[in-house]
């Protein structure tokens, strides 16, 4: 038997020691960090692939706010596909092969289309993909007959304001506010449609200045992937539809198969930026390097519906494991991606000092706007549901997928969950919890006088603490209003 002589530690174990700091406005400190190699976000925050967390929804409102958001796996693989192409067409510098019907469709038909990909208008061509017009919600809004053909109620090409394939997108915005429209379709010198440009993706660019995104001004989004062979099909279709980083989501990411999967991905999509996990100690973080890992998600146990711990025996201290595997990763240039414990700003700040590039929250993000979880109320009370990813729920849901179809009562009786379903408080918008978050985090910082994430790992001295202290840390000895 080993037994290592020093004590596990995790976030409420310790506090940052305060410094000389020569900040004078939260302003000052930048929260860049790197999520891979090839991906840097505007703030540390990474939502977790959980289904009570990331769907399309969150995924766009995490990229526009400076993070990503990682599509959980627990659905079709055309589904989480379908899901990486509404992210990537929320918004651009130029939507690329833009959604287009034909003039005899039927204006039900045009309806449904736009609501399914959430736009407010399709381009209409010829089987050549000449542009004959465009149609819009407006167009079809009133309608008083929604069996009409689409070629009745489109603005025809005669009325159509074009511009060429490699206008730039300063002239795009002056012809889009010259002719007060709202659209600006991209033809070549046939008059086949190439591109298009909206008004409504020029005011996102001016609204979300710090929005991850790629070379296409497109948004970026990620998508979890498992570690069983049937998981190339959906690895595949989720780079089809050109998702920018694949997640190998695996409670114990040590595992052989783990390895080979994520061997598999980097020589099948050699440009595709792979992240591996979860582990809990430097060796996983080397061994899922070797294997072509660009970042390692570290955290076994520590989330708040996970019960890991209490049904195998197994996990690391969050805080420790961090900084074990942050060690690690600095000497192979590796990120690493905290995990699982985080309760508060207070958490990401001592994490992100322990090494963590970025921080993956989950129930913190669960109970907002954006996530996809049902609401319920109690006591008049709005709560939203979160379920951890080996729970009970969770392991039914996936094995449906597996096998397309229901599960007997005998597979029930032979899982055993690791996590658990709960509920947490309604929080409002995603950008007002990231604001609270965010601030503590800048606070944090202030703290001891680190304007950035390097600076952040360089200054930090952690104090370990006693249990009094962690009362004396919080509210005491008053009554809270």
């Amino acid at each position: 038997m080993k037994l290592r002589p020093d004590l596990g530690l995790t976030f409420d174990d310790v506090l940052l020691i305060p410094k000389r700091s020569a900040v004078v406005s939260r302003k000052q400190i930048d929260l860049s960090a790197w999520l891979t190699p090839q991906i840097q976000l505007a703030i540390p925050i990474v939502s977790a692939n959980m289904d009570t967390v990331t769907e399309s929804e969150m995924a766009i409102a995490m990229a526009r706010a400076g993070g990503i958001g990682i599509l959980h796996r627990f659905m079709t693989v055309q589904r989480q596909a379908e899901m990486v192409q509404r992210v990537k067409r929320a918004e651009s510098f130029v939507v690329e092969n833009p959604l287009t019907i034909p003039p005899t469709a039927t204006l039900e038909e045009a309806r449904r289309r736009m609501l399914q990909a959430d736009i407010g208008g399709l381009v209409v061509t010829d089987a050549e993909g000449t542009l004959l017009g465009i149609i819009t919600t407006r167009d079809i809004l009133l309608a008083p007959d929604l069996s009409a053909k689409v070629q009745d109620a489109m603005t025809p090409r005669e009325r159509l304001v074009v511009a060429a394939a490699d206008e730039p997108l300063t002239l795009a915005r002056q012809k889009l506010y010259q002719h007060r429209i709202e659209k600006l379709p991209l033809v070549d010198a046939n008059d086949r449609v190439v591109g298009l440009v909206t008004a409504q993706d020029i005011i996102k660019i001016q609204e979300h200045p710090q929005a991850t995104k790629d070379s296409k001004g497109r948004l970026r989004v990620g998508a979890a992937v498992g570690a069983n062979p049937s998981d190339l099909e959906r690895a595949r279709a989720c780079v089809a539809a050109e998702a920018d980083v694949l997640v190998v989501d695996v409670a114990h990411g040590h595992l052989e198969i783990v390895i080979r999967m994520v061997q598999q991905l980097k020589r099948e999509f050699p440009s595709v930026p792979i992240i591996a996990g979860n582990v809990a100690t430097p060796e996983g973080v080397s061994d899922l390097h070797q294997a072509g890992a660009d970042a390692v998600k570290v955290g076994v146990g520590s989330g708040s519906i996970c019960i890991t711990r209490i049904v195998t025996g197994f996990g690391v201290p969050q805080l420790t494991a961090i900084a074990d595997c942050a060690e690690a990763g600095r000497r192979l240039g590796v990120p690493i991606i905290a995990d699982g414990g985080i309760r508060n700003s207070g958490d990401i700040t001592k994490a992100l000092a322990a090494g963590a590039s970025t921080v993956m929250l989950g129930s913190l993000l669960s109970g907002t706007k954006e996530s996809p979880g049902p609401t319920i109320f109690r006591n008049g009370q709005a709560y939203k549901v979160v379920r951890g990813m080996a729970s009970l729920t969770a392991n039914i849901t996936r094995r449906k997928l597996d096998h397309q179809n229901d599960v007997d009562w005998e597979e029930w009786s032979d899982i055993v969950p690791e996590g658990v379903e709960a509920v947490v408080p309604y929080r409002g918008s995603l950008n007002e919890v990231l604001h609270q978050l965010l601030g503590g985090l800048r606070s944090g910082m202030s703290y001891c006088g680190a304007t950035n994430l390097t600076e952040l790992v360089e200054k930090a001295e952690f104090i370990r603490i006693t249990h009094s202290s962690q009362v004396e840390s919080g509210v005491h000895d008053v009554t809270v209003l």
